[in-house]
């Protein structure tokens, strides 16, 4: 039963810090990269539709995207998706496709880019602390009811605070990786 509980915990650690390397990754840089626009949505045909289901995006020159949508009448649609996204982005129309130059960040906007992982890494600690915390419930009812004793439990809320501690420090470094890449000029 503690195992279980010390499992779970585990798991929800590994969790937050996927998602985490998946926000991150959709942090702009500098340089050009196709999951840029996965969080863009289209409407085609009355269904807001990701950018990747309804056009090729491909990464020609490290400061450049292209677009092809196949469905060459959603040309425009997706255009007006990617000028209004919050990436400040302008793209340019050259027949069935559709050029998007990525402009070198200034130094403001890579401080705000730092800004905004710091937050994402806090929300991903914030999350493993929650999960701590569950998982330090579950062990106090444990000791409560007679499952465990309670050595038994200390010894699960330590091991819990070595999960804990080290899933802290991976996102920690995970951050600083980030952070680096940002400012690299």
């Amino acid at each position: 039963m503690i195992d279980e509980v010390l499992g779970e915990l585990d798991g929800a650690t590994q969790k937050a810090r996927e998602a985490l390397r998946r926000d991150l990754g959709k942090l702009r840089t500098g340089r050009a990269h196709a999951g840029m626009l996965d969080t863009l949505r289209v409407d085609y045909y009355g269904q807001a539709t990701p950018i990747a289901q309804m056009a090729n995006v491909g990464v020609p020159e490290p400061r450049l995207l292209t677009v092809k949508p196949w469905d060459k009448s959603q040309i425009q649609a997706v255009e007006k998706a990617i000028r209004e996204s919050d990436l400040g982005l302008n793209p340019q129309t050259d027949g069935d496709l559709i050029r998007v130059p990525i402009p070198p960040l200034s130094e403001e906007r890579r401080k705000d880019l730092v800004k905004v992982a710091r937050k994402q890494g806090e929300d991903c600690k914030v999350s493993i602390r929650k999960a701590r915390h569950d998982a330090l419930d579950l062990l106090g009812e444990m000791k409560q009811s007679g499952d465990a004793s309670e050595d038994e439990v200390d010894r699960a809320k330590k091991k819990a605070e070595e999960i804990v501690s080290s899933a802290v420090s991976d996102v920690d470094q995970i951050i600083a990786a980030k952070e680096k890449d940002i400012l690299a000029v």
